[in-house]
């Protein structure tokens, strides 16, 4: 049996008026926070690898609910869920269904060697395909690759004030990363340097704003995602990728993983767990390594090295996923108050 990939729109009605989409045991209703480009023709293979035996009904990531709505809506279709397997594009939403308790835990089928910091202590979910958070310079107004900045800490420093960018760290990868840090680096030292941070860069709506004002010339440099400033570089304008934090004293280069769970009580858990190892096998990372955003693949495996990459070894942060999201609400407010 062949089903087909439902449009975002299509899906949510006829999900909401009781199930009027016909869905055989053998399919899978997956949400997907990865932009639909990237993740349909994967979704797409999957059923081809099946021999059309398994079909996915896809509601995916569109303007109007992001992926804070579509974890929204997975919690207010309860239990039993309607989505079966969860597709995130980041990872401290994700976390927040586990502590919900509505991510089934489970194994993996991941190479050895995958790190640790990638998997839920309790087995609900597994990241892949990474983006990390660098540093995009624009070459025409930072000439010299001895005067690049090289840290995220640069955003403080006197030198860069008001010629450099970051997006508001309330959402997406930007918020997640100073979660990290506060898990790091302590509470008050992280908020003291968001403070700093205010002072001295623009604030901009999101990486990809932060990005397109790099390459334009409005700042020197910004913080932003891979994803975000191989587009730039890939479309030939004067930029440079720096991956921060590189010296022995300093913590590394954060990335943030996509995410997959299965659903608690799904009820096409068979097809969701077949697709879920489908999702993290190194030939899916590979190939969203060679698309557009250019994502990082985690296993050992992996055939293909991402064009961001710069040519010597990345030192990758160490992270704590699950005790950075510990206490998300009350962290969010407190950031929330001096970006208002």
């Amino acid at each position: 049996m062949k089903t087909t990939i439902i449009a975002p729109v299509l899906l949510a009605v006829c999900i909401c008026v009781g199930g009027c989409v016909p869905k055989a045991e053998s399919d899978v209703v997956v949400y997907a926070a990865l932009d639909e480009e990237f993740s349909a023709p994967i979704l797409a293979e999957f059923e081809r690898s099946t021999d059309q035996e398994t079909g996915v009904i896809a509601k995916y990531d569109i303007e109007s609910t992001k992926t804070v709505g579509l974890v929204n809506q997975i919690i207010a279709e309860g239990d039993p869920p309607v989505c079966d397997l969860f597709w995130n594009n980041e990872v401290m939403h994700t976390i927040r269904l586990q502590k919900l308790g509505l991510l089934q835990p489970r194994k993996w089928a991941v190479q050895s060697g995958w790190p640790t910091d990638m998997i839920a202590r309790d087995g609900s979910w597994c990241g892949f395909a990474a983006r990390a958070r660098v540093l995009l310079i624009n070459t025409d107004l930072v000439a010299e690759r001895t005067d690049y900045p090289t840290s995220v800490r640069d955003l403080v420093n006197p030198i860069w004030k008001e010629r450099c960018a970051m997006a508001r760290p309330l959402f997406g990868t930007t918020a997640t990363h100073f979660a990290v840090l506060r898990e790091r680096d302590g509470r008050s030292e992280t908020l003291e340097f968001l403070k700093q941070i205010q002072n001295n860069a623009l604030i901009l709506s999101g990486n990809k704003q932060v990005a397109l004002a790099v390459s334009s010339g409005q700042v020197a440099w910004g913080l932003t995602d891979t994803d975000d400033a191989i587009i730039e570089k890939d479309l030939g304008r004067p930029v440079a990728i720096v991956f921060p934090d590189q010296q022995p004293d300093q913590p590394g280069t954060l990335r943030i993983p996509n995410t997959v769970a299965v659903l608690k009580n799904a009820p096409h858990s068979v097809a969701a767990n077949l697709l879920a190892d489908h999702l993290v096998r190194a030939k899916t990372e590979d190939r969203l390594a060679m698309g557009d955003s250019s994502q990082l693949p985690l296993s050992r495996e992996s055939e293909f090295t991402p064009r961001v990459l710069p040519s010597d070894p990345v030192r990758w942060m160490k992270v704590d996923f699950e005790a950075a999201a510990e206490d998300w609400e009350k962290w969010s407010a407190e950031v929330l108050a001096l970006f208002p």
